[in-house]
C-alpha cells in the first residue's frame, strides 16, 4: 500500500514540473494591440490575453474560455502566428519561476468591441485592459518583452519567425 501512494506522489509531482501550455490572442485594431495591463508588487506592465490551457481543452477552446474571463468579451480566432517557450531558470525571474516551463501559442483574434470590462475571472492584479499602439510597443512594459520587435516586424512588414525560442 506504501508503494502505491509513494508511486501517486511522484506521478503528482512529475505532472506539476511538466510543461504548461498556454493560448494567446494577438488583437490588432486601427494598427493597436489589446493587452491586460496587470499592477503588481508598485509596478504596472502589460500583457496578452490568455492563458493555460486546461485538461481536455484544446487551444482554441482555452483561448475562448480565457478571453472570456479576462474581457469579457467573445473572439474569432484566426491563425497561429508565433509560438514562445518560457523556461523560467533561463530568465531575470528565475529566484521565483525555476520549476516554470510554458509554451505558449498565440493566435492572431479579432474582437468586436472596443471596450472591456474585467471578465468574470480576471487575472492576479488585472486592473484593466489597453490598447497600445504597435510601433510604439518597445515603449512600454509588455510580457515577454523579446515579443515586441516580433510583433512590429509581423504587423509592418508581415515577416517574423513562428518560433521565437525561450524568450521573456
Amino acid at each position: 500500500m506504501r508503494i502505491k501512494n509513494l508511486a501517486k506522489v511522484a506521478i503528482v509531482k512529475a505532472f506539476k514540473m511538466g510543461i504548461r501550455n498556454s493560448a494567446k490572442a494577438v488583437i490588432i485594431k486601427d494598427e493597436k494591440l489589446l493587452t491586460i495591463k496587470i499592477h503588481e508588487n508598485g509596478g504596472t506592465y502589460y500583457i496578452l490575453p490568455g492563458g493555460g490551457q486546461k485538461h481536455g481543452e484544446n487551444l482554441q477552446q482555452a483561448l475562448e474560455r480565457e478571453c472570456k474571463e479576462e474581457l469579457g468579451a467573445k473572439i474569432e480566432i484566426g491563425e497561429l502566428i508565433f509560438v514562445r517557450e518560457y523556461i523560467g531558470k533561463n530568465h531575470e525571474f528565475a529566484a521565483y519561476h525555476s520549476h516554470a516551463h510554458q509554451t505558449e501559442f498565440m493566435f492572431l483574434c479579432n474582437i468586436n468591441q472596443d471596450t472591456f470590462n474585467k471578465g468574470a475571472s480576471p487575472d492576479k492584479g488585472q486592473i484593466g485592459t489597453e490598447w497600445l499602439p504597435i510601433n510604439e510597443l518597445l515603449e512600454h512594459n509588455l510580457f515577454p518583452q523579446a515579443l515586441r520587435p516580433q510583433l512590429i516586424s509581423y504587423f509592418n512588414s508581415g515577416k517574423a519567425p513562428t518560433y521565437v525560442g525561450d524568450i521573456n
